[in-house]
């Protein structure tokens, strides 16, 4: 599965990225609550496991407002909190479980699969705009009908833009979607991603990766 873990505390945050991975699934981890929204929003991921504590936007507001955005994405909620009118809150903010600190990782393993039993969230087959089209289920890009060879980051950074078509996305959510919580990229690097990517599927009369000075970049016809 594709998980977004939102955590702001070090050593739990590296604790269940560690084990998520071992366990075959592919992690992202935000430790910011803004910035784990806007991850969460922008791209599509299988379950998000999130903190109710943390920086910038405490985790229920989070629930809340993607769920507002229409975002049906499996949300388990850890927290420290456990007195029923705190496991309430949790659930009524649009958590679909809730796992109260500290907790074993074999429960914590056994709630993921439950509720990703409760049904799949669909995705769209096909991601289109102007001549680019970028197929999940192959994981192929053409561009008027000519095949495109993107490295793996070239395609996570075009599927990202592309499931957002249309509304900007900020350079940090791009960093901690694409690259991950771990890794150190530079916004130059990010700029050299980009312009490589230009030169690969936009290479039309018409542009439609554009840059938002000072924010980030959205993809759209012009």
């Amino acid at each position: 599965m594709q998980v977004l873990v939102v955590e702001d505390e070090q050593r739990m945050a590296e604790l269940l990225d560690r084990t998520l991975q071992e366990e075959g699934h592919q992690v992202v981890v935000s430790n910011d609550g803004r910035a784990g929204f806007e991850i969460a929003r922008s791209s599509p991921f299988d379950m998000i496991i999130l903190d109710v504590t943390l920086p910038g936007m405490d985790g229920l507001t989070v629930a809340r407002k993607l769920r507002e955005y229409k975002n049906q994405t499996p949300i388990l909620m850890l927290t420290a909190r456990d007195s029923s009118a705190d496991i309430v809150q949790g659930l009524d903010s649009g958590a679909d479980d809730y796992l109260t600190k500290p907790f074993s990782l074999d429960v914590l393993l056994a709630r993921m699969r439950a509720v990703s039993r409760r049904g799949a969230v669909p995705r769209s087959a096909c991601l289109e705009l102007g001549e680019v089209r970028l197929d999940p289920a192959s994981h192929s890009v053409t561009r008027a009908g000519e095949v495109v060879n993107l490295t793996p980051r070239e395609y996570k950074l075009l599927e990202l833009l592309l499931r957002n078509r249309g509304r900007a996305v900020s350079r940090d959510a791009i960093l901690q979607s694409v690259w991950g919580f771990d890794h150190e990229v530079s916004e130059n690097n990010l700029e050299v991603f980009v312009r490589q990517l230009r030169l690969k599927v936009d290479t039309g009369e018409h542009k439609l990766i554009h840059t938002i000075r000072g924010f980030g970049y959205i993809m759209r016809e012009p």
